[in-house]
């Protein structure tokens, strides 16, 4: 396969975010439910909005990258609906653009992200500032409200430990590579309903890696609690099967709250490289 066009891949960024905000995620803004603060139309304006950054990504550091597509972003939306999906697809477009076909893409990302500078941590920095996601609260080493003096991966290496996004970055992408895109390729494999195996790779994911948004929101404990709901519904067939399915009608009902404190919201960002990379694999 050749190396697709930054306008090719651009489009691809695009329908993987407007793919996860429109799947029934259970806890999630989806085509069937808004939250008081995002509704399903700031998803969806969020994903193209993004689209001019990774077009010039090309030319462009990570960092500038995020910084770009997370500005892009606040000009049309007055939540935070994709931080989390802008930090994740900025490398992986990158190595994506470089990569001769799915098997290339992974090592292309560990070089991108050993080369990351103190410059893309400060880019990066400031596009969270921008963005305003909640949770983050204060840590004693490279808090985002100091210039930091460490790289990106640095400073992601010393925040993997609660968060799952920064945990991406110090493993070269473990849970996409090795949870989230399986799974999507299982599902694709029996149906090709995108919709449905962005659910199942959700459901896989959460299974196995409690979501940390969850936890700086509501505590490990209840995080721990969605991954178990969301073991349930595989248990029972997930999508693929009627029971699943009620189950899954049930799981949602559990996660919602007034206040959206059991969002599963990085889950869904890393749903969100895992069906990217899935677009890219068929295209």
């Amino acid at each position: 396969m050749p190396p697709k066009t930054e306008k090719e891949l651009a489009l691809l960024i695009q329908m993987a975010c407007v793919l996860e905000s429109c799947a029934p995620k259970p806890g999630n803004v989806s085509r069937h439910h808004d939250f008081s603060d995002a509704s399903l139309e700031d998803y969806l304006l969020s994903a193209l909005a993004i689209g001019p950054a990774f077009e010039n990504a090309a030319h462009a550091s990570v960092g500038q990258i995020i910084l770009d597509a997370t500005v892009n972003t606040r000009r049309y939306v007055r939540s935070n609906t994709n931080l989390g999906m802008i930090l994740l697809f900025a490398p992986l477009f990158k190595a994506c653009l470089d990569a001769g076909d799915e098997r290339s893409i992974r090592p292309i990302l560990n070089r991108i992200l050993n080369s990351l500078t103190v410059e893309d941590a400060r880019l990066a920095y400031s596009a969270i500032r921008h963005a305003k996601p909640g949770g983050m609260g204060k840590v004693p080493q490279a808090d985002i409200a100091e210039p930091p003096s460490i790289s990106l991966l640095e400073a992601m290496a010393l925040a993997q430990d609660r968060d799952s996004i920064a945990r991406e970055y110090a493993t070269g992408y473990e849970i996409t590579f090795e949870i989230g895109l399986p799974a999507m390729k299982d599902a694709l494999s029996r149906s090709d309903d995108l919709s449905n195996a962005a659910v199942h790779s959700f459901l896989t994911i959460l299974s196995r890696v409690p979501d940390t948004l969850i936890a700086r929101k509501k505590g490990m404990e209840a995080a721990r609690m969605a991954s178990r709901l969301a073991a349930e519904v595989l248990s029972k067939g997930g999508v693929f099967s009627r029971e699943g399915r009620e189950a899954l009608s049930e799981m949602d009902r559990e996660l919602r709250d007034s206040e959206h404190t059991l969002n599963p919201g990085t889950t869904a960002d890393l749903t969100a490289a895992a069906i990217f990379l899935a677009l890219f694999s068929r295209a």
